[in-house]
């Protein structure tokens, strides 16, 4: 069958280059295919020839026979054939180069290493070596060795791959500066490179340094339109500027590149919540949790919106699943005391409140919640423990930056902080509509009322909502005058990195 092929594809080359010898016909895109196919059937037939000619000792045939071994995904074999090529020219390190990239796609990076040091000896000047040992050791997570191979690779030759691979270390060690600084020297070397400018701009909107993020993701879409990354990290910076329906048209891009994407429709989920589409965003968010069942932030965000609609049995499951992937935000915890005080369940409300507190040491509305909690359980020296820890807080971040809090949070605080100080008269009061309410007897100085209960359900529904106004900004940078949301972070992260960018109770989007 196979020469029947060749004879058949044969036929039709000489007859198509004797007609037109710039072969027209390859321009359709099956026969282009097929000859290929036809043309890769020759190219092993030769091969096999060639090696039966002599007696398998030939060191090329066997070379390309490895790489096309590679190419198939035969790993194994593609190894065992360039170890021949090493024993048959001992002192050619190229041989030696592909036997360590073999060991490398099979996961054996130590002997990868030693393979790749016995290449450098024979061969000083190869940047190749340096930047793939040094990826070697990155993955072994031995970052100070892997950092000055790369620099060494650097040194003998400039690529952007190797910027990328520097670039990443830093990520992995949570050094945003160092990995703004090395991009930007890879960004000076090749500023034509689509990547480079999209994960620079990226690492500046995870800072907040809006103006040069959306500078970079401009250079970046110059260069090519259609860069869907660009694309969702623009329309995520309109989206935190409340400007859903700019970002919902440049999502609508993005969905014909990557209709598949979790943070697309994460960040479209979120759109529809901004918008006050509640039912929309839950199903937008629910694919977005099927494309990405383990992502801790579209969980967070499906408890959110399932809160904002006073779902509390589905808020608690979505919330609980996010701690199980992220147990160290303390954030998540609020918010699942939250649906657990609604669901009437005080003592594990307390318990998650305690683990919050425990966890988010910058967060003021965590304990103004727990002091609100406390303060309607009878526990009056627990909640103005809380309150005071509040007050430390606030002022702490008053002094360190210039941060705006929230309407609604502050007026809590107020009436909180008011009734701490009466005892027993609460301030806040509203009239109560329902008739079958009881009256409570007020001192001397004031006169009877209905009032409601300082933190009531509704009440906690509103300071939940107030920690949309609230975010820890980075150190030594300026945030703008009033708090923002910070945008979703398209860039898909390593598995080892961190979430370095600091987020919202609203909208907490994709890196």
């Amino acid at each position: 069958a196979s020469a029947s092929r060749v004879a058949q594809a044969t036929q039709l080359i000489n007859a198509s280059y004797h007609t037109q010898p710039c072969l027209p016909f390859l321009k359709d895109l099956k026969k282009r295919n097929y000859c290929l196919e036809v043309f890769f059937l020759l190219f092993q037939a030769v091969i096999k020839e060639q090696l039966q000619e002599t007696q398998g000792l030939c060191e090329y045939a066997i070379y390309v026979q490895a790489l096309i071994f590679r190419l198939e995904g035969n790993i194994q074999e593609s190894l065992e054939l360039f170890q021949t090529c090493a024993v048959l020219s001992p002192q050619c390190a190229d041989n030696l180069k592909q036997v360590a990239r073999s060991l490398f796609l099979l996961g054996k990076h130590k002997a990868a290493i030693e393979v790749y040091n016995e290449a450098a000896k024979l061969n000083q000047k190869d940047w190749e070596i340096c930047h793939n040992l040094g990826v070697c050791y990155i993955y072994l997570k031995q970052f100070n060795k892997a950092q000055d191979q790369l620099h060494n690779a650097l040194h003998l030759n400039r690529h952007d791959l190797t910027y990328i691979m520097l670039g990443k270390i830093h990520l992995l060690e949570g050094d945003l500066d160092k990995a703004i600084e090395i991009y930007e020297k890879a960004v000076e070397f090749s500023p034509e490179n689509t990547e480079l400018l999209t994960t620079l701009g990226l690492l500046y909107l995870q800072l907040g340094i809006y103006q040069k993020a959306f500078e970079h993701l401009g250079n970046a879409l110059t260069y090519d339109p259609t860069n869907y990354k660009a694309i969702l990290a623009t329309g995520s910076m309109m989206q935190t500027h409340e400007d859903f329906d700019v970002a919902l048209t440049k999502y609508r891009v993005v969905a014909c590149a990557v209709p598949e994407s979790p943070p697309l429709w994460n960040n479209i989920g979120m759109c529809f919540f901004g918008k006050k589409k509640y039912v929309a965003a839950i199903s937008c968010l629910k694919r977005a949790n099927y494309l990405a069942p383990f992502d801790w932030k579209i969980l967070y965000n499906l408890g959110l919106v399932h809160l904002t609609m006073q779902q509390y049995a589905s808020a608690f499951h979505f919330l609980s699943a996010a701690i199980n992937f992220q147990p160290k935000m303390g954030e998540l915890y609020m918010l699942l005391a939250v649906a657990l005080t609604n669901l009437e369940d005080t003592e594990n409300a307390k318990r998650a409140y305690a683990e919050a507190v425990r966890l988010d040491k910058c967060n003021p509305l965590v304990n103004l919640n727990y002091a609100v909690l406390l303060y309607n359980q009878g526990e009056k020296r627990g909640a103005l423990a809380q309150y005071q820890e509040m007050e430390k807080k606030v002022s702490l971040l008053k002094d360190s930056s210039s941060l705006e809090f929230d309407s609604e949070m502050v007026e809590m605080a107020q009436k909180l902080g008011a009734a701490l100080q009466v005892g027993e008269a609460l301030v806040w009061t509203k009239p109560v509509k329902d008739p079958k309410s009881k009256q409570r007897t007020m001192s001397t100085r004031k006169s009877a009322s209905f009032q409601q209960p300082l933190g009531s359900n509704q009440a906690l529904g509103q300071a939940m909502s107030s920690a949309a106004a609230y975010r820890k900004l980075p150190s030594g940078v300026e945030g703008p005058s009033q708090l923002t949301k910070p945008p979703s972070l398209p860039l898909e992260p390593e598995p080892a990195v961190e979430a370095s960018p600091t987020k919202t109770s609203e909208q907490i989007r994709e890196k």
